[in-house]
């Protein structure tokens, strides 16, 4: 994987994001779960032009989830958690 595009799939705005982002300067991305931790880096200095000082990566799994009679799954997906280094920040939403 190459492209930052397929790398980082949309960040995370939940309230403990929000939390994060003003505290520890730290932020959430739904990645690909091929992605390792390098690569989820390099994605995101060239995406946002920032400085990224640590990256730390969860596999969420998917929830069982029930409908009727039926029974599914709902997908797996990779979170990554990127700490900038002092100073930098990333716009996510623009105007809030």
């Amino acid at each position: 994987m190459t492209d930052s595009k397929q790398i980082l799939v949309h960040p995370l705005m939940t309230e403990k994001m929000v939390l994060l982002q003003d505290e520890r300067n730290q932020y959430g991305f739904v990645v690909a779960r091929g992605a390792n931790k390098l690569e989820i880096k390099r994605a995101v200095e060239q995406r946002f032009d920032v400085h990224v000082e640590d990256v730390r990566t969860m596999n969420v799994s998917g929830k069982l989830k029930r409908q009727g009679r039926y029974i599914g799954r709902r997908a797996a997906w990779k979170k990554a958690i990127v700490t900038l280094r002092q100073g930098d920040t990333i716009e996510l939403v623009e105007g809030v």
